[in-house]
């Protein structure tokens, strides 16, 4: 890992009205590292999620990212079109829902290979080959280029929606529950895929999860999240076979249902 953070969340916070979103959040995340969030309904983790990837602008708070230049931004004080061209190119999100992070009436190929020409690649060819790659990488069958996504199962677009966010070789990728709503055998191929790539690629990575099985095959580091604040901070084994908090040893012992 560089001995620099790729990025750096000081006290995030984010009311609804009244309500607490999330509330003075601070950690950094650094090259190659998985952070897991965890935390049950309504703790405020896809609130901070949201916040962190600029889709729900915090009430206060700041989001440093370092760029490729090794230059430390503030997120919230770039401008719209460079945010946009960041989600494109060097982030990721994948979404619970694939139909959320996927464009359902054009093809799979075309699905990946809309994030390549977002960074300049024009030439059909080599698109077309570098989608199959992809689709290749994350079994799905090749000859299932032309198909659309609506035509897959709920594991192969989640699968496809993964293939769409790294094929531009990101350095940063959000998951929000990303093996929600999938049958346990789905479940566990999916984070075996997910696992193999993001050690392949070198990639950091912020999951929320609800599960904490999801957490421990994924994660360094995990944030306990209850009331829209962080009740616990560790590395993932320690918290998960020492919690310290009555919080999280009731997530651990599966007495709070979430």
């Amino acid at each position: 890992m560089s001995d620099l953070p790729l990025l750096r969340v000081s006290a995030m916070t984010k009311f609804y009205g009244s309500r607490v979103g999330c509330k003075d959040v601070s950690f950094e995340l650094w090259p190659g590292e998985v952070l897991a969030v965890v935390g049950e309904s309504g703790s405020g983790k896809t609130t901070l999620l949201n916040a962190i990837s600029t889709r729900l602008p915090p009430t206060s708070g700041t989001v440093e990212y370092r760029m490729r230049d090794g230059q430390l931004r503030d997120l919230y004080r770039m401008g719209e079109a460079e945010r946009r061209f960041l989600m494109r190119t060097d982030w990721g999100f994948v979404h619970q829902n694939p139909a959320d992070g996927l464009r359902m009436t054009v093809s799979a190929g075309a699905n990946v290979g809309e994030r390549l020409m977002a960074i300049g690649e024009r030439h059909y060819g080599n698109i077309r080959d570098t989608a199959s790659e992809w689709l290749g990488r994350v079994e799905i069958e090749t000859d299932r280029i032309d198909d659309q996504p609506r035509d897959f199962s709920g594991g192969m677009r989640q699968r496809l929606q993964i293939a769409r966010n790294l094929v531009t070789g990101p350095r940063l990728v959000f998951m929000d529950e990303p093996t929600g709503g999938l049958d346990v055998s789905v479940q566990a191929r999916l984070l075996d895929l997910v696992r193999g790539l993001v050690n392949d690629l070198g990639l950091s990575a912020i999951v929320v999860t609800h599960d904490l099985a999801v957490a421990r095959l994924l994660s360094h580091r995990m944030m306990v999240m209850k009331g829209g604040v962080v009740v616990e901070h560790g590395l993932t084994d320690r918290v998960l076979d020492d919690p310290r908090e009555p919080y999280t040893q009731l997530l651990v012992s599966s007495i709070l249902q979430v």
